[in-house]
């Protein structure tokens, strides 16, 4: 299993609902695990399918207590009014960054891996968490927001000699 990267076109499928919480499709969660946990500067914090070359709607993100979760048949309900810049990433679009500006809040349904259905509203990181993921599987990637947003790019040049990383602004 291997992270897909743009602009590969896998990354722009709409994906459909998965029919049911299978032990394949769980293996296949377990898997994109190991491979967002390998991911260390920067750390993976979440995969959706895409990124795997799926067509499905499920992703795993980091949830509580520092462990990843599965989500199957996402959905976002309702957006807050209230917005909030966060400076992210994508495993799919290595070493760019921007300065993307999303709802704080989000209330949301989803399957988790036991078929349970939930409703929650999810506030900071696990807002943004979910709403990134969840955009990979409308198609949508976060060179998206940057462009429609006007946003502020950034590239991952090299590190400092402390270990920080350094970033360059890139002109759009």
């Amino acid at each position: 299993m291997k992270v897909v990267i743009a602009p590969d076109q896998r990354l722009r499928v709409r994906t459909k609902p998965i029919k049911k919480v299978t032990p394949k499709l769980l293996q296949t969660t377990k898997e994109m695990v190991k491979l967002t946990k390998s991911y260390i500067d920067p750390e993976g914090v979440g995969l959706a399918s895409t990124q795997i070359g799926e067509d499905e709607q499920f992703f795993i993100a980091l949830w509580d207590n520092d462990k990843f979760k599965a989500f199957f048949n996402p959905e976002i309900v309702s957006r807050s009014k209230k917005t909030k810049k966060f400076f992210e990433g994508c495993l799919s679009i290595p070493d760019y960054y921007g300065d993307i500006e999303r709802p704080i809040s989000v209330s949301v349904h989803y399957i988790d891996e036991k078929g349970a259905v939930h409703k929650e509203r999810l506030t900071g990181l696990k807002s943004w968490f979910f709403q990134h993921e969840y955009d990979h599987l409308q198609g949508t990637l976060m060179m998206d927001h940057v462009l429609s947003q006007k946003a502020r790019l950034f590239k991952a040049t090299g590190k400092d000699r402390t270990g920080a990383d350094i970033f360059e602004e890139i002109a759009i």
